[in-house]
């Protein structure tokens, strides 16, 4: 009888935990590609981070063109990051998790210096994350389309970027063994 209660108390406790594993919602945090739209060649990798629950995001890597200066800084920014590099740069800020949707956080494009209103929104295989930004309302805006990339990407991450990567990682929970691709 009581290896019965034992058994059943088992099979509902494994019930329990697979419901929650499945539940489970993919989330922004990792490590993302954006592509350029007429060519399909990668134009940077971003690094999308989470601090209790405010998500942000840095240049992880760049794809540069022959001639390009390596060591570009924001130039045209107007905030805390003038003159700060390309590479490592906070672009993404104060987005914050509603499911699958990231709101009322902001993006900045170093190129210009300009600050967007931005949202995310995460497909549910947690594959492509839809970044768009925009002034005013979201109507007014364009988006980007970013895959997400392995955890062996990590690899190939400028050892500075690696290690603040690994710092970040360390500081949320893991993702769903279904999230990334192999």
């Amino acid at each position: 009888m009581r290896a019965k209660l034992v058994t059943a108390l088992a099979a509902l406790l494994w019930l329990v935990v697979a419901a929650q594993a499945v539940g489970r919602e993919p989330t922004a945090v990792g490590l993302w590609q954006a592509t350029d739209d007429e060519t399909g060649q990668p134009t940077g990798w971003f690094l999308v981070s989470d601090h209790d629950g405010v998500y942000d995001g840095i240049i992880a890597k760049m794809f540069l063109k022959p001639g390009q200066d390596p060591n570009v800084t924001c130039v045209r920014c107007r905030d805390d990051r003038h003159d700060k590099p390309w590479l490592g740069l906070e672009i993404i800020r104060g987005m914050r998790r509603d499911g699958l949707q990231y709101e009322d956080g902001s993006i900045l494009d170093p190129r210009d210096g300009n600050v967007y209103d931005a949202m995310m929104t995460l497909t549910p295989d947690g594959q492509t994350l839809v970044v768009r930004g925009y002034l005013g309302i979201s109507l007014f805006g364009r988006n980007q389309y970013w895959t997400r990339l392995p955890d062996s990407a990590y690899n190939e991450l400028d050892p500075s970027i690696r290690r603040s990567a690994h710092a970040r990682k360390s500081q949320v929970p893991p993702k769903p063994e279904n999230s990334a691709r192999r």
